[in-house]
């Protein structure tokens, strides 16, 4: 198992989790085909103490904040791919050992089932937490899921499967939600949405008040994924989640604790637009930093937050079953 039994967890008096997961960003020593160590991100790496790079990341966060990286290859053979993997992270089975491969993109019915009943969202709404999914969704989207048949990805799976409302656009232009390009500006620009263009510190102020006001909050970006795919400058991307990134734990509730990781590599290798077996970066800042130290895959992270909330895991399949490689192989 990726971290210690949780049989003797207890909540912490107001304890809160804001999960921010960034799709495609793995760890890699420094260089200059890394952008995570070429492009200055000063905001996040003020509470890392360096980059967001594999060099001497064990142990040299300050106190109060946790960073290191975690196996993402879970002991199967191949390249980590967003489906299983967002699978492992949102409910802390090993997904691509479950199923016997990674499997790109959306997730298939077996996965679909796991996240059914080992949602991370949904074991926290079980026991009383208050959840949410912090991702606008528009109608438009819904009209493809209904009329085209557009699959859902595990995140949003996730969410669905508390029970939980997804905001919607109104929710976004009241403040209540964060859309997942940040700012605004894919969606205006190249998707066709007529939105207002919102600074990335006001998006971050934005999600750091809404974990304020409930007890685990789920946000995700594949920003990161669309530039390590190519797709748009990584430059673009990293200035922007930096400051981000830095807004919101200027505005972090009292009680909360940041917590950040991925699914699988890409970002951090320009010579190939691929996946990568890179380690993925996980990051903890807050008064509960400390609990996510000895997580080694990405199979405990889903463990480790529910324990911060004091939900204890429920019977039958544990996480890091079915091969779970429990050294963080690649770390």
């Amino acid at each position: 198992m990726a971290t210690s039994s949780r049989a003797s967890a207890q909540p912490q008096p107001g304890a809160r989790v804001l999960f921010v997961f960034l799709d495609g960003v793995g760890l890699a020593p420094a260089g200059p085909g890394n952008p995570l160590s070429r492009v200055p991100m000063p905001r996040l790496q003020e509470h890392l103490g360096g980059p967001l790079v594999l060099d001497g990341a064990a142990g040299r966060a300050p106190d109060g904040a946790c960073f290191h990286g975690i196996d993402a290859c879970l002991g199967v053979e191949g390249t980590p791919q967003s489906a299983t993997g967002q699978t492992a992270l949102f409910t802390g089975l090993n997904a691509p050992a479950l199923v016997g491969e990674h499997i790109t993109a959306f997730p298939t019915r077996a996965l679909r089932e796991m996240i059914a009943e080992r949602s991370l969202l949904r074991r926290a709404a079980e026991a009383g937490r208050r959840v949410l999914f912090a991702n606008a969704h528009s109608e438009r989207f819904w009209q493809m899921v209904r009329e085209r048949g557009r699959s859902l990805g595990a995140s949003t799976l996730t969410a669905l499967a508390a029970g939980a409302p997804i905001p919607t656009l109104d929710d976004l232009a009241q403040g209540r939600a964060v859309l997942w390009d940040i700012t605004h500006e894919v969606a205006t620009g190249h998707l066709g949405y007529a939105l207002p263009i919102v600074p990335p510190e006001e998006a971050g102020l934005r999600l750091a008040r809404i974990a304020g006001e409930h007890d685990l909050v789920l946000y995700e970006s594949f920003l990161t994924d669309l530039a390590g795919h190519g797709r748009i400058e990584p430059e673009w991307v990293l200035v922007r989640i930096d400051a981000f990134l830095g807004a919101v734990l200027d505005g972090l509730p009292d009680g909360c604790t940041l917590v950040l990781s991925s699914d699988h590599g890409n970002l951090e290798d320009s010579s190939t637009k691929m996946h990568t077996r890179n380690p993925v970066p996980l990051v903890a800042i807050g008064p509960q930093a400390a609990r996510f130290r000895n997580i080694v895959d990405i199979t405990g992270v889903a463990p480790a937050i529910l324990e911060v909330l004091g939900v204890e895991a429920p019977a039958g399949r544990a996480a890091g079953e079915a091969g779970g490689s429990g050294r963080g192989q690649d770390a």
